[in-house]
């Protein structure tokens, strides 16, 4: 990706494939649409996967996604996905200095007074994920108010499309924080799974020059097999150990305490750890393992407490 291309929007590993292959699953999800939520996720899930889930014992970790859509209904989540609210609770969960400063929330982007950012910033949806732009000056507000996003990015919505019901629980709106910058650059993503509190492995997404590439680790910095072949391809490479990996895990297992599961997103690096946001439903429970045992060898880490309706 050029660096143009960069300062537009994010990289959106999982959204590089066949436009075609893109536009027919887009308007089966419409046709399925109408679908009550079950219904809909076992056949979006055997579209996807390949094959039949088990909703009613799930044993794999993608399974496990679809059963907490269905059936868990705990109200903290609401604020946990709303990547403005999010910031209070990681505030007073673990400090005003692992947040990045929201600068604006709002629904109208011609309503910012751009002349008075401090770039660079990300502007984003509170309530979607993959999407928002980086802007690195003024000119580059300029541009993003010249196509205005911010109707397009309200409509989305996650309750519908992936039957996510937490975001079903909160207000689309538009969020504008401070971008971090490691030595001029966005830093690399440390995306760490928690089960019960505790971190089970570490998904890094890796930026060199205009490529990117994925590899995983244990929290004692154990190189792991697996990773999702449809996201960025495997590093081939070792990944140096993060200087602040105890802080990281420290940070993530306080977020992730009380929540049977959750993927707790940061970003280090110059002695600093902000966290990105709180992922409760990775990749709609839909993305691949390779190898595929691991699907359900995470999913056997994963205790679900809700009550099945």
């Amino acid at each position: 990706m050029t660096e143009s291309a960069q300062r537009e929007s994010f990289i959106i590993p999982g959204s590089l494939k066949s436009p075609l292959v893109t536009r027919l699953r887009n308007l089966l999800w419409r046709i399925l649409s109408p679908l009550p939520d079950r219904p809909y996720l076992t056949l979006k899930y055997r579209v996807i996967k390949g094959e039949w889930p088990n909703l009613s014992e799930p044993k794999t970790f993608s399974e496990k996604v679809q059963a907490r859509k269905l059936f868990d209904r705990n109200p903290l989540y609401a604020t946990l996905v709303d990547k403005f609210e999010a910031k209070h609770h990681i505030a007073e969960r673990v400090g005003d200095d692992h947040v990045l400063p929201a600068v604006w929330v709002g629904t109208d982007l011609k309503s910012v007074d751009w002349d008075a950012i401090a770039y660079p910033v990300v502007v984003k949806p509170t309530h979607a994920s993959g999407l928002g732009r980086f802007l690195y000056s003024r000119a580059d507000a300029d541009r993003l108010l010249a196509d205005d996003p911010g109707p397009a990015w309200l409509a989305v919505d996650h309750a519908r499309y992936n039957r996510e019901w937490a975001y079903s629980q909160v207000p689309p709106r538009i969020v504008i924080e401070k971008m971090l910058l490691i030595d001029g650059a966005v830093p690399w993503d440390y995306r760490l799974f928690t089960f019960d509190g505790v971190v089970s492995h570490i998904m890094i997404d890796i930026r060199e020059g205009e490529k990117g590439y994925s590899a995983t680790y244990s929290a004692d910095w154990q190189k792991l097999p697996f990773y999702d072949p449809d996201y960025y391809p495997l590093y081939p490479g070792d990944v140096p150990r993060p200087a602040s990996l105890e802080r990281m895990v420290a940070l993530a297992e306080a977020l992730g305490r009380d929540l049977d599961f959750a993927r707790i997103d940061l970003y280090a690096g110059g002695g600093e750890i902000y966290v990105g946001e709180i992922t409760l439903y990775p990749g709609g429970g839909f993305e691949r393992f390779d190898p595929p045992e691991y699907d359900q060898i995470v999913g056997d880490k994963w205790r679900q407490r809700f009550y099945k309706r």
